[in-house]
């Protein structure tokens, strides 16, 4: 999964419980202001996740320009922890109060004694993602998520982080499929969906464009006074990943990338738009835009002229503006596109946060499909 600003989350069923979002500074503003950016940028450089082995609504705050984090609790009573609610990923992880990485002693952690309810499995782990890896145990316990319960929930505790440091959340709670999760630690929304919390096993996102408040996430059903239209269904093409088919990418009419068809994943846990390196230089090329350090950046009057980026999927247009794709940093103006995905194939991108906010999306787990409609 990769980091993403502000949201909430919001789940549908027969009643809806709001909670307050409150926005911070992002982890980039505060790299930049340092000198920073570049050397984290390119530590983190995007590589695709590997993994070893009826209604809510949560509070989310900022991660580098585009995080949504939200508040879930574990064991009996309850212990709070803020997570990454990520499509890119399967497993729910927080730290355990014996982990002695830098990173935990800035986060909530985990302490078993102090919950009646926890269960140590004793299965160690390993959890690879783009950002970073984890490595602890497996553990059950009861985990609540707005006013979700799941009960002999699975989770891993983790001993040793790398890649955390920093972060304004603990853990991460993944959305993909079971099939790249632990082998035998059943992921949150399966184990909400064999308990019949859900009326529809569906989940859906809705993230804000200008606004820190009012984004949203939706478990078990749709609110359809987020988008406007007729959602459009794709198929899933691998039940991995959130993963579909994509035809191919435009500007002014040029093909610009996947020119003869290529896979995206569809990622809540990622702030930008990744692609091969050489096809992210062909729009960079269309853009005008210069290299300055491990960014590309443009003349902020070009927001005014440039096209849009089209994705074309399953046989529809999904425009993205240059109002979207060109961030304003202060005085500069910068390419969300970055390159990285070649290291697995040259025709995978990843669709994030900066994609779903134009698009208002859902994630259909009984039919394996994924609807876009634009968002309100």
């Amino acid at each position: 999964m990769k980091w993403l600003v502000l949201l909430g989350l919001v789940a549908l069923s027969e009643c809806i419980v709001i909670l307050p979002l409150r926005k911070v500074k992002t982890l980039r503003e505060t790299l930049r202001e340092k000198n920073l950016l570049n050397n984290f940028l390119e530590e983190r450089a995007y590589r695709l996740f590997k993994n070893d082995s009826k209604t809510a609504i949560l509070p989310l705050r900022n991660f580098l320009d585009f995080a949504y984090v939200g508040t879930i609790t574990i064991g009996t009573p309850p212990q709070e922890f803020r997570v990454i609610f990520d499509t890119g990923s399967a497993n729910l992880w927080v730290p355990s109060i014996t982990c002695d990485s830098p990173a935990c002693k800035t986060h909530n952690t985990f302490n078993p004694q102090n919950s009646s309810s926890f269960r140590e499995a004793g299965q160690p782990v390993i959890i690879f993602y783009g950002s970073g890896l984890i490595q602890g145990f497996i553990g059950s316990d009861t985990v609540q998520m707005g006013n979700f319960v799941s009960v002999n929930q699975s989770f891993a505790l983790s001993l040793m982080e790398l890649g955390y440091d920093g972060v304004p959340f603990d853990g991460i709670l993944g959305l993909a499929f079971p099939s790249i999760g632990i082998k035998g630690a059943m992921p949150i929304f399966d184990n909400l969906w064999s308990q019949g919390a859900f009326s529809e096993p569906v989940f859906a996102f809705y993230l804000s464009k200008s606004k820190p408040e009012g984004s949203v996430v939706m478990f078990g059903g749709v609110d359809h006074r987020y988008y406007k239209g007729e959602l459009n269904w794709i198929p899933v093409s691998q039940t991995h990943y959130w993963q579909i088919s994509m035809n191919r990418t435009t500007m002014n009419e040029n093909v610009v990338a996947c020119s003869r068809g290529c896979h995206a994943f569809v990622d809540t846990g990622s702030a930008l738009i990744y692609g091969s390196k050489e096809m992210v230089a062909n729009i960079h090329k269309l853009m005008n835009a210069r290299p300055e350090g491990s960014e590309y950046v443009v003349s902020c009057d070009a927001v005014n002229t440039l096209p849009p980026v089209i994705f074309n999927i399953n046989g529809i247009d999904y425009p993205l503006p240059p109002q979207a794709y060109i961030i304003k940093i202060q005085n500069s103006c910068r390419s969300i596109f970055q390159g990285g995905t070649e290291a697995s194939s040259r025709d995978t991108w990843i669709l994030g946060d900066v994609f779903l906010r134009q698009y208002f999306s859902v994630f259909d787990r009984k039919n394996e499909r994924i609807g876009l409609a634009p968002a309100v």
